[in-house]
């Protein structure tokens, strides 16, 4: 696999193959925006796969291998195979980045953290990922949390942005929303 894509052309390619063939509902849907929508599209259906999870951190990990970042994480539960692909990969490529999961809320057991994963020191520089991107609340629930324990953010990239006003949400919140599709590449 690791020889059979070579260029982010390639693997971005593949990988818009899988969400049309995979991800991509057509019907009506309640979107968790509660906005209701004629296609649904489930990143997760991709990145639980053992291909999906290889293009899309893949894809990341080229974009971002020369950026200075301490780690790559976001909300759960869009983000969390994501980041495991990563960490993975990340650590097989020799360029190991720490991933992280930001939990919708403190957990009232335990360590009682929000952000779960290894340290991050505050002051350091991270990217939050998702899946898909339609009003951004999950991603700005996430970078608050990150904002809290004085971890910096003002990146966001998803495999889809659905084009429904999470860039402009994101941007007052200082983030920058990068994405490797939009949802006009489905013809949408």
């Amino acid at each position: 696999m690791e020889n059979m894509y070579t260029s982010i052309d390639e693997l971005k390619k593949q990988l818009l193959s899988l969400l049309n063939k995979e991800a991509l509902k057509r019907g009506e849907f309640i979107l968790s925006s509660g906005k209701a929508s004629n296609y649904y599209l489930d990143g997760r259906v991709i990145t639980l796969t053992p291909e999906g999870a290889y293009l899309v951190a893949s894809i990341i990990l080229k974009l971002y291998k020369d950026k200075k970042i301490v780690a790559i994480g976001g909300p759960t539960l869009g983000a969390d195979p994501i980041v495991g692909a990563i960490a993975c990969l990340s650590h097989i490529k020799s360029i190991p980045l720490k991933t992280f999961i930001v939990r919708k809320v403190v957990k009232e057991h335990g360590a009682q953290r929000q952000i779960e994963g290894p340290f991050i020191e505050k002051g350091s520089k991270v990217i939050l990922v998702d899946d898909v991107a339609t009003t951004g609340k999950a991603l700005i629930e996430a970078k608050l949390a990150l904002d809290r324990a004085g971890i910096l953010s003002d990146t966001a990239i998803v495999i889809v942005d659905r084009c429904e006003g999470a860039s402009v949400n994101l941007a007052k919140e200082g983030l920058k929303l990068e994405s490797i599709f939009t949802i006009k590449d489905f013809g949408l």
